[in-house]
Parts: C-alpha cells; sequence; structure tokens
C-alpha cells in the first residue's frame, strides 16, 4: 500500500449506484450529485424505471453524466459484466453503494415455507457481495475506494417475522466488516448502513399493506420519536461515507432509524 491512501474529492470521482433506480438507491444518486459527482452508472432490473431515474438526476444536475445499466444484480456473470462496463464508461471506479432489495414482507417462521429462504437469503445478500468482490480488485489498485452496502436493523435487533431476512442482512453486515479489514491495506472503506422503516419506498409500502407485517412496523413507527426515517436521511449518510470527509472510516454498521432501536 502506498503512504497516503487515495481519497478522491466528490467532483473527481465515479460512482457505481446499485439499485439506483428508485428509493435510497435513487435519493443517492441525486445526494451525490448534489455533493459534486459528476460521473455516476446506475444500476437496476427495469430499464423505464432506469431511464426515469437517469432523468431525473439529469433535470436537477445537467451537467452530470449519467449512465444506466440494466442487469440481475444476484447474476455473477451480470455482476462482472456491470462493473467491467461501468470502469470503462466512468475511466474510475471510485464510490459504490449497493442498494438492492427483494420484495419481502416479515412473516412468523413456523409461517414461512422453507421453500422461501433460498429466495430471501440469495435475493438480499448476494448481490452486495457480488458487488464488492467485483470491484474491490479496480479500487485496490487505484489505492483507494468507498464501497457501502446498505442492509437492515434487522441484522441487529432479534424481530419476530424477520428471521430469514434477520439472518441476511446480518451477512451483509458481517461480509462488510471483514472485507473493510482485508481492503484497509489497499486504501478501501467498506461501511454498511442498517436503517429500519423508511417512508416513501416501495417496500415500506409492501410492509404496511395489511397482516402481521403491518403490525409490526407500525408498532415500529410508534418508537421513532425522532420521526421514521426517509430515503434522504439514509442518502445524507451515504454521501459522506462515500466521500473524503469520511476518510479514516471503515468497517462501521450504522442505523438510521429514528430511535426505534440504539445499537
Amino acid at each position: 500500500m502506498s503512504e497516503s491512501p487515495l481519497v478522491r474529492t466528490y467532483a473527481d470521482s465515479g460512482a457505481l449506484i446499485v439499485g439506483g433506480t428508485s428509493g435510497v438507491g435513487l435519493a443517492t444518486a441525486l445526494g451525490l450529485a448534489g455533493a459534486g459527482v459528476r460521473r455516476m452508472v446506475l444500476v437496476g432490473r427495469d430499464k423505464e424505471r432506469g431511464d426515469a431515474a437517469r432523468q431525473a438526476v439529469r433535470e436537477h444536475h445537467p451537467d452530470a453524466g449519467v449512465h444506466f445499466i440494466s442487469a440481475d444484480a444476484t447474476d455473477e456473470s451480470e455482476v462482472e459484466r456491470v462493473v467491467s462496463t461501468a470502469h470503462r464508461e466512468l475511466g474510475s471506479l471510485d464510490i459504490c453503494v449497493n442498494s438492492t432489495t427483494t420484495a419481502y414482507r416479515p412473516e412468523l417462521l413456523h409461517r414461512t415455507p422453507a421453500t422461501d429462504f433460498s429466495g430471501i437469503l440469495t435475493g438480499q445478500a448476494l448481490p452486495p457481495m457480488l458487488f464488492t468482490r467485483a470491484v474491490l480488485p479496480l479500487m485496490q489498485e487505484q489505492g483507494g475506494g468507498s464501497i457501502v452496502n446498505i442492509a437492515s436493523d434487522a441484522a441487529k435487533v432479534p424481530t419476530p417475522g424477520e428471521s430469514v431476512l434477520g439472518a441476511a442482512m446480518a451477512a451483509i453486515v458481517m461480509f462488510s466488516r471483514v472485507a473493510a479489514i482485508e481492503a484497509k491495506r489497499n486504501g478501501v472503506r467498506v461501511n454498511a448502513v442498517t436503517p429500519s422503516l423508511i417512508n416513501g419506498t416501495r417496500t415500506a409500502a409492501n410492509v404496511l399493506s395489511d397482516g402481521f407485517s403491518r403490525s409490526l412496523f407500525e408498532k415500529a413507527a410508534t418508537q421513532a420519536h425522532l420521526g421514521v426515517a426517509e430515503a434522504d436521511d439514509l442518502a445524507s449518510l451515504i454521501v459522506f461515507l462515500a466521500g473524503p470527509g469520511a476518510a479514516r472510516l471503515t468497517g462501521q454498521s450504522i442505523s438510521v432509524n429514528g430511535g426505534i432501536s440504539a445499537f
């Protein structure tokens, strides 16, 4: 490792935002653009949503160069294709934000079909792992970079209805911590952000629709005495973690939940 890790300004950084077409990912894209990032690639499954997200960023920041790549973030070959293409388009990969999720509603373990376990674990935990692994050599080679993986407080708080989800989120958190220890010698930082309920997202609409999950999260919301988190709250933290102000910060798992829990 060089004596001084490479820490680029926002204006000099290229950013890859996986899950950047809606929710926290899109809020992060807008936040990074607002901080000065002018080269970014958004990744998602849906091309129509991707084009809309790209246009949203460009409307607020006309001088930003924003690309969209459609891909399945659970497919190793597609992840490698995305990272290779993004690196070529951006010239450097300095920031990687992994904000993917799959449709999931909390349910008690004895009511959760065992056949669902694999899909929950793979859909939630695999994308940030694959993208971290794919961008790491590029960041190591240049001597620095920041990776931010989005998990959830289910990784930290044993919550009825979130046994399998909690296992997936705990996997992301521990994966990120170990990756941080391995990557620090090459100037690469890896951190995790763990939200709870996030107002205004598709995930929130899904879990609050009815049944057990609705009662669970409605109760949780009453404990958010600082207010239920919004996508912009998460984005503000992610932008900080991605930038030069967090140059000495790695291996952390930070909750943003309005006070629902404190860990």
